[in-house]
């Protein structure tokens, strides 16, 4: 075969080997992308952590992980309000002169439905002692899938949707962190945060956060 007639063939080997770069960097960046999804997943649900991420929230934590701070040393709680689950308007300051157990959850959260079937049980126990629980739904992009779960474990209380996490981060600074999923917050009369847990709550942990909050005066 002649040198002219290889030549055209050298185009289209370059052309190949710059397609199958091209080809390889995709993949990488696909890879790159899944690996960092997961990874936000992971640490979004999951047994939680001890800390909000800084400020000064006067909380004491106890071995337990669960803290709390002293009646005249808490932060105000946020305004949190908008569209509920269920498609209904809510604003958690209504509830003012009354104890108010926050739960932020996900449907895609194990641990949240684990724990799911104790706050359910305590909110029907408590409903006539003055106390109102109220979810907080993050991350379902679809709220049926928020529906479903609710549906599933027959809570009787409404959750705001919110999906992309805003309400969580009207929160002051070492409150809440995002990655602690689920995470909830006893507020008391005043809608003063008394307590928290960033970690799954059993019904014995749930009401040891609960019961000296409504023992108030």
């Amino acid at each position: 075969m002649s040198a002219a007639s290889r030549a055209p063939q050298r185009p289209n080997r370059a052309a190949r080997v710059g397609r199958d770069r091209r080809a390889g960097v995709r993949r990488r960046v696909a890879l790159t992308a899944g690996a960092a999804v997961a990874a936000l997943l992971a640490t979004a649900c999951g047994e939680g952590g001890t800390s909000g991420g800084g400020g000064d929230t006067n909380f004491v934590t106890g071995t337990d992980g669960i803290s709390t701070a002293a009646k005249g040393e808490r932060a105000a709680a946020p305004e949190l309000s908008g569209e509920t689950v269920d498609g209904k308007q809510l604003d958690v300051a209504d509830y003012k002169g009354k104890v108010v157990v926050l739960n932020v959850w996900g449907s895609w959260c194990n641990p949240c439905r684990a724990e799911a079937k104790y706050f359910t049980k305590v909110a029907n126990d408590y409903a006539d002692k003055g106390v109102q629980f109220v979810g907080i739904n993050t991350r379902d992009t679809n709220i049926r899938a928020a529906r479903a779960f609710e549906e599933d474990f027959d809570v009787p209380y409404p959750s705001l949707y919110d999906p992309t996490g805003k309400l969580m981060l009207r929160f002051p600074k070492g409150t809440l962190n995002p990655q602690s999923i689920p995470s909830t917050l006893v507020l008391d009369r005043d809608g003063r945060i008394a307590a928290r847990s960033l970690s799954p709550l059993s019904e014995e942990r749930l009401l040891k956060m609960l019961k000296p909050v409504v023992a108030e005066k």
